[in-house]
């Protein structure tokens, strides 16, 4: 409730050094908050609805500010979804899942997970990574990185349906395959850390995670102009603003995935980290295709060279890593080594 009283003071305004303090503070409240309030709705409906649920809400809130930004920014931000998208990508798939594979191999030596339910989902994000944001490098129709109005309405259609698919085969056709499991194979029992909260108190944390996600996005648009001239001292690209935006938003999933890994729960991280991928190019861009109807220049979607490498890179090191079902801290740390270059690159292209 501070963060959004904050949210509501700063809104429209163009924030000094105290106030970008305050705001930093809050965002950072806001993001705990969402923390604490996911995990009491996980533990409640039980795996894997509850990291559904918070990746849903918020790539739904990241769609949210994408496209405000893209519609404030005007032709200058034409890349602002792909970098956004991208970033998101690279962050969930090297960042959550390296993180994640490092503390559960830390805890036990090996972190173990489903090798069925996880490679599923590592197919299903590159798939919709190749048709959304590789083929408009290689398209013909338009000039440039860009979609022509047909490529682009059946990219989202196909990315809907993709995600579609993938939901009903987690939550109904194969929701085994998407469970903790030990390294053994063996599932593991409910997690009982905590005794599950009531109906009453599940509903409440699932408003007030919608409220701390709220505050989350809206705070770090509020701070956008910050994070822009702050990029631009240190003589990043603007592309970099998309970076640290991904970063800020999946900063819940990123603590609720590192909690789930030190419980020995690594199945939870991971379903987290790639149903985040999955859930930012599948809800992102069908909105951004129907965005275009009023948006001013154009989109482009299609990565750079550097981009197409980093993401080749990272769905073949993700296959070698799934394929076993059990990781050391080494696949961990191969993942967070691919995370660093990413940003690196993305600051020093």
């Amino acid at each position: 409730m501070i963060a959004l009283l904050v949210l509501g003071v700063s809104w429209g305004q163009e924030p000094g050094p105290v106030l970008s303090v305050v705001i930093a503070a809050a965002l950072g409240a806001a993001v705990l908050a969402a923390v604490h309030h996911a995990e009491v709705v996980a533990h409640r409906v039980g795996e894997p609805y509850g990291s559904l649920l918070l990746a849903v809400a918020v790539t739904v809130i990241e769609v949210g500010l994408i496209v405000t930004l893209v519609v404030a920014g005007g032709p200058e931000t034409a890349t602002l979804a792909r970098d956004t998208v991208f970033a998101a990508v690279m962050i969930t798939c090297n960042g959550i899942l390296g993180l994640s594979l490092w503390l559960g191999a830390h805890r036990s030596g090996l972190a173990a997970f489903n090798a069925e339910g996880t490679g599923a989902a590592l197919a299903t994000v590159a798939t919709l990574a190749t048709l959304s944001l590789v083929l408009p490098t290689f398209t013909t129709a338009r000039p440039g990185p860009e979609f022509s109005p047909a490529q682009l309405t059946f990219a989202a259609v196909a990315s809907l349906a993709l995600y579609g698919m993938f939901v009903l085969t987690q939550t109904v056709g194969h929701r085994d395959f998407f469970l903790p499991v030990a390294p053994d194979g063996t599932p593991l029992p409910p997690d009982e850390h905590a005794s599950p909260p009531t109906a009453g108190a599940a509903v409440s944390s699932l408003a007030f995670l919608v409220v701390a996600l709220v505050a989350v996005v809206g705070l770090a648009k509020v701070e956008s102009p910050v994070i822009e001239d702050v990029v631009e001292s240190f003589g990043f690209p603007q592309s970099f603003v998309g970076v640290v935006i991904a970063l800020l938003v999946l900063l819940p999933e990123t603590l609720a995935a590192a909690g789930a890994a030190r419980r020995g729960r690594t199945q939870n991280s991971l379903n987290l980290a790639l149903g985040s991928a999955m859930a930012s190019i599948g809800l992102t861009i069908p909105v951004i295709a129907v965005a275009t109807i009023w948006l001013d220049g154009p989109l482009l979607l299609g990565l750079g060279s550097t981009q197409l490498v980093l993401l080749g890179l990272t769905v073949v090191v993700g296959v070698l890593t799934v394929v076993p079902g059990r990781a050391t801290r080494l696949q961990g740390g191969v993942h967070l080594v691919l995370l660093a270059a990413f940003l690196f690159l993305a600051a020093s292209p």
